[in-house]
């Protein structure tokens, strides 16, 4: 496997990609409402690639909206859960790979997807136009980003810790918000080649635990929340907790603790 995006490689096969692996159906709960939107565009006979799969749950699906689909990710850990989860579908598969190089057969898909899995490219107009070149003539791209996290349900409990921590997601443009600027994002599209850029803004529930202990433990291990308590040190770590534990308690519902989360649905030509 011929990798150009080495930090990227090296977090994903290491304790990110593992947090992921072992936490699939929680990281699938927090992110699954909005896979409507991207399986809302996929055809019957439609061959799918699903760039940065990860634990394959939109690759399952998408296996099963169209004709099959193929799911491509640098995480070996999330592989190995992704095929595990899917030994019952029948037309699915997974590649590791990094997808701005990976040698894609030519025109061998009608439409590539992405939930969330687009965002970390080294050099992301060279990726989309490697992604293109696996696309037939009249393909189509779809795929989720986040938007800017300031004014939302997450930017409102990452507030909450910014006393004691930086912000995890970093500044716009770079990290999981590279594409929360459309107008960024269609000039590399453009830059890729690809034509009729739309972008709409989404909305869906993101379930982030069953009660505000469970959510805001598993907030405070995602990668990104992670790093930055263990740079602050133990006592501004512990203060972010205890500032995460009480924001929290605004999102609590009859069921679980849920933020209203929002992403742009971005959809191009090839």
């Amino acid at each position: 496997m011929t990798v150009v995006n080495t930090a990227q490689s090296e977090a994903w096969n290491g304790y990110e990609g593992r947090h992921w692996a072992s936490h699939d159906a929680r990281y699938d709960a927090m992110n699954g409402g909005f896979n409507p939107f991207v399986l809302g565009v996929i055809e019957p006979a439609d061959r799918v690639l699903d760039i940065g799969c990860g634990n394959g749950q939109l690759t399952r699906l998408a296996a099963r909206a169209g004709r099959s689909a193929t799911g491509v990710d640098l995480s070996g850990p999330m592989l190995a859960t992704a095929r595990a989860r899917a030994a019952d579908v029948p037309n699915v598969g997974f590649v590791q790979g990094d997808a701005q190089v990976h040698p894609f057969e030519t025109a061998a898909y009608d439409i590539a997807i992405s939930r969330f899995g687009i965002t970390f490219f080294a050099d992301p107009i060279a990726a989309f136009s490697n992604i293109r070149r696996a696309l037939a003539p009249g393909g189509r791209l779809a795929f989720l980003c986040m938007t800017a996290l300031r004014g939302t349900d997450l930017g409102a409990v990452f507030d909450t810790m910014v006393d004691y921590l930086p912000w995890p997601t970093g500044d716009d443009g770079t990290g999981p918000t590279a594409f929360a600027d459309p107008e960024r994002t269609e000039s590399v599209l453009t830059a890729a080649g690809y034509t009729d850029f739309a972008c709409t803004k989404v909305e869906a529930d993101q379930v982030w635990g069953s009660d505000v202990a469970d959510a805001a433990e598993f907030i405070s291990d995602w990668g990104p929340v992670r790093y930055h308590m263990g740079l602050a040190g133990p006592d501004n770590a512990a203060q972010a907790r205890q500032a995460l534990t009480e924001v929290l308690q605004r999102f609590v519902t009859p069921s679980a603790v849920a933020l209203r989360g929002q992403a742009w649905l971005v959809q191009a030509n090839a």
